[in-house]
C-alpha cells in the first residue's frame, strides 16, 4: 500500500479536528447530500497487522454491508464512478504494531453478497488503486514486513469521489472512535447517517425560511 507521512504536526491535527467539528455545526455540503454512489477503501498508509492479516479488509466489508443495509447509497467499484469515497482503517491494538504490506493481502477476492435486498459484488486484480498521487502500489509487489504507529481508534473518513486521487482533496467528514467499525453495529456508519439526516433537516429549514 502507498505511504503517507507517519507523523503529522499537532497544529495540523488540531486544525483538521476543529474543521471537522465546524462542518458538523454548519452541515454537510449540498453535493455530499446529493451523493448516490460510494466507494469504500482502506486508508493507503494502513498495513495489515501481522496477528490479524485481514483486519482492514474485514472492516472494509463490514462498512460496505452497513451501507447496503442503510440503503442510501449504491456501492461503486472505482473512484471515478463514486460520488463519495470512504476510507477506513482499524485501530491498532498496541503502540507499535508489526504489519505486512503488499502481496496477496492487498488483492481483494471476488465478492458476491446479498444484504437487505441489495447485492454487493465485485472483483479486483492485483493491488487496490492508488487513492493519492504519491501512491506506489503495484499489482505484483511482494509482501513487505514493517512496523506501524497508528491511532488506537478506528478511522472513518469521507472524501468526494469522481477523481483519480480522491484523498488528495479536502476531507469532508471524519469519525474516530474505538471499535466504531465493528460489526454488526458499525457505529461510524450510524454516525454518518445522523450527520446526513441533521444536515438535510437544516437544509430544509433554511429553504423554508427563504420561502414567502
Amino acid at each position: 500500500m502507498s505511504r503517507r507521512p507517519a507523523s503529522v504536526p499537532l497544529a495540523l491535527l488540531l486544525f483538521l479536528f476543529a474543521n471537522a467539528k465546524e462542518k458538523d455545526k454548519i452541515g454537510l455540503p449540498a453535493d455530499v447530500l446529493k451523493a448516490q454512489t460510494v466507494l469504500v477503501a482502506i486508508l493507503p498508509e494502513a498495513g495489515e497487522p501481522l496477528a490479524d492479516p485481514t483486519a482492514n479488509q474485514r472492516v472494509q466489508g463490514d462498512v460496505e454491508r452497513a451501507l447496503m443495509k442503510w440503503g442510501r447509497f449504491r456501492l461503486a467499484m472505482g473512484t471515478q464512478s463514486a460520488d463519495l469515497v470512504i476510507a477506513v482503517r482499524q485501530g491498532t491494538k498496541q503502540a507499535v504494531t508489526p504489519v505486512v504490506r503488499g502481496g496477496p493481502l492487498d488483492t481483494r477476492p471476488v465478492i458476491l453478497d446479498r444484504t437487505a435486498g441489495s447485492t454487493r459484488a465485485g472483483a479486483q486484480r492485483g493491488g487496490p488503486p492508488d487513492l493519492t498521487q504519491g501512491g506506489s502500489r503495484t499489482g505484483d509487489a511482494g509482501p513487505r514486513m514493517g512496523a506501524e504507529v497508528g491511532p488506537s481508534e478506528d478511522t472513518f473518513e469521507v472524501y468526494r469521489g469522481g477523481t483519480e486521487y480522491p484523498l488528495d482533496s479536502a476531507l469532508v467528514w471524519r469519525y474516530m472512535a474505538k471499535d466504531s467499525l465493528r460489526s454488526p453495529a458499525v457505529p461510524a456508519v450510524e454516525e454518518f447517517r445522523k450527520a446526513i439526516d441533521a444536515s438535510l433537516k437544516a437544509q430544509a429549514a433554511k429553504q423554508q425560511k427563504k420561502s414567502p
